[in-house]
């Protein structure tokens, strides 16, 4: 039996600037944008390429925004990932990866390359460069 992941749900305190945020300067495409009974809403956006979906509105998370971190994504080229993210006016950390002595500037090889972000509440994401 498979177990797929197949939906993040993340904490955020303003829907639309998220659904913006992770539309326009992330670049993830908008599945779902539902408004339910009240002020229930849920927008469910997908990374490019990706099985997992990440959802985020109002009445779904049960955490405070901006409280989820760690959350990874991969690419085959950590540059362009990061010049794309940049272009798009995403804050993001330099290319660094883990040396000897910890984080250091710079590419590190498949696997130990990586930049980062965090939405605008606060939750923050790795991406991570793969073997092409």
């Amino acid at each position: 039996m498979d177990w797929k992941l197949e939906v993040v749900v993340i904490p955020v305190s303003d829907v639309d600037r998220a659904k913006r945020f992770y539309i326009d300067q992330v670049g993830f495409t908008l599945d779902v944008d539902h408004r339910g009974a009240g002020d229930m809403r849920v927008v469910q956006t997908t990374p490019p390429g990706s099985a997992c979906s990440v959802t985020f509105g109002v009445g779904v998370a049960a955490m405070e925004p901006g409280s989820l971190k760690g959350l990874q994504l991969v690419v085959s080229d950590i540059e362009a990932a990061r010049a794309e993210l940049a272009g798009r006016g995403v804050d993001v950390s330099p290319v660094r990866h883990m040396g000897d002595d910890g984080w250091a500037d710079g590419p590190g090889g498949d696997w130990n390359s990586f930049v980062f972000f965090d939405d605008p509440d606060g939750n923050s994401w790795a991406v991570q460069q793969k073997p092409a």
